[in-house]
């Protein structure tokens, strides 16, 4: 695996597809070019200068309340090409969805996708952002000149009323590790039930989340089992907690062992909250002789609305994204013989305490020629 941890909000816990459902996605591939320009800068009155900088007075205290104040998380996301030039392609390829309408950003950070549904002929956008990042995306939608086309609205979408009655368009990244993390989804039907008009589009409107089963036995013994022994002492009740933490992280296409298994489709346009919430089987079917150390969640979103299907994908065999992939250690390292099943089910659920983490129960079992396992095992993604 590529063992590689930002420091985002998001990573605080931390290519194409087999199946044929996700074959029929346009998967975005484009290349972003940067540049590094050199500058010679006047310091004198850096002090004063420094104070005028938005955002600048904040310390890393505000930092742990409000992690999507700093821009840090958000050059992480949009220097993710594969979600940024998705988002663009569809706004600027289909502009017959927001030529003169109305379209509200839920969620809109830095405002980069109110810029692009600007860009494509929209009437006006509302872009909500409840973090001090909403101080800043006022500033880039007025120095990009578009100060009469985007409204940027500073508070939580639950509590802030929009100057109009219905929207035609709601636009969102609102996807978050293992497609659910942090909850944001709530939020996006919100605003849906309150303010799209009866034939409006909400974009994206399809997400799936599916499992596969990898060998990883190196990482595992580094991550895991490393607390069994620690300079000759025994900390293996912090094992416990690693175990039960989802860890965020690359996978090696080579890792998976199984088939690729959906487990569930969510449509955006008519769900409702409850059904991020569920329970559902899995059957992971072995492809070679090998050993099964931890089982891998991953999501795909599509928008299907567009003139062509269009939508990316976040696993394993898909150009890397900074969700990455969602790895379940497993108690058991199974040991398992092409052909053979690894069955059970998963239970995805907001924690009671905190409903924007998310906790999951992983039942699993395998009777095979040499491995017979039945477990039950609880993580806690936070």
């Amino acid at each position: 695996m590529d063992r590689r941890k930002g420091s985002g909000g998001r990573d605080a816990n931390g290519g194409g597809l087999a199946e044929a459902t996700a074959s029929r996605l346009r998967f975005e591939d484009a290349d972003e070019v940067a540049e590094e320009v050199g500058m010679e800068v006047e310091v004198e009155d850096s002090a004063a200068a420094a104070e005028e900088v938005i955002g600048n007075d904040k310390t890393s205290a505000d930092y742990y309340f409000d992690s999507y104040s700093h821009f840090g998380i958000h050059e992480e996301m949009l220097k993710d090409v594969v979600r940024t030039r998705s988002y663009q392609n569809v706004i600027t390829q289909n502009n017959f969805l927001f030529k003169d309408k109305i379209v509200l950003d839920v969620g809109a950070g830095t405002g980069i996708l109110s810029l692009f549904c600007a860009k494509a002929g929209a009437k006006h956008v509302y872009a909500i952002e409840c973090s001090q990042m909403a101080d800043m995306a006022k500033e880039i939608v007025k120095t990009n000149g578009f100060s009469e086309v985007i409204t940027v609205i500073k508070g939580k979408v639950e509590e802030i009323e929009l100057p109009v009655p219905k929207v035609d368009v709601i636009i969102s990244e609102w996807m978050g590790y293992f497609l659910l993390f942090e909850n944001m989804l709530d939020t996006v039907l919100f605003a849906r039930d309150k303010w799209l008009a009866d034939d409006g589009v909400v974009l994206p409107d399809k997400a799936s989340l599916h499992l596969t089963a990898i060998e990883d036995a190196e990482y595992k013994e580094d991550k895991i089992e490393f607390w069994n022994n620690v300079y000759g002492f025994d900390m293996s009740c912090i094992k416990k907690q690693a175990m039960m933490e989802p860890l965020v992280d690359t996978v090696d296409a080579n890792q998976i062992v199984t088939n690729c298994q959906l487990l569930k489709t969510m449509d955006i346009s008519k769900m409702s909250s409850r059904d991020a919430s569920f329970t559902v089987p899995f059957k992971l079917v072995a492809e070679r002789n090998d050993f099964v150390h931890a089982l891998v969640a991953y999501f795909n979103v599509s928008f299907t609305k567009c003139h062509k299907l269009m939508g990316f994908s976040t696993g394993p065999r898909s150009k890397s994204t900074h969700w990455k992939q969602t790895v379940l250690y497993l108690e058991d390292v199974v040991t398992i013989c092409e052909g053979e099943t690894l069955s059970g089910t998963m239970t995805v659920a907001n924690n009671k305490k905190n409903p924007r983490d998310i906790d999951i129960t992983l039942k699993y079992s395998i009777n095979g020629q040499r491995s017979k396992v039945s477990r039950t095992q609880h993580y806690k993604m936070r």
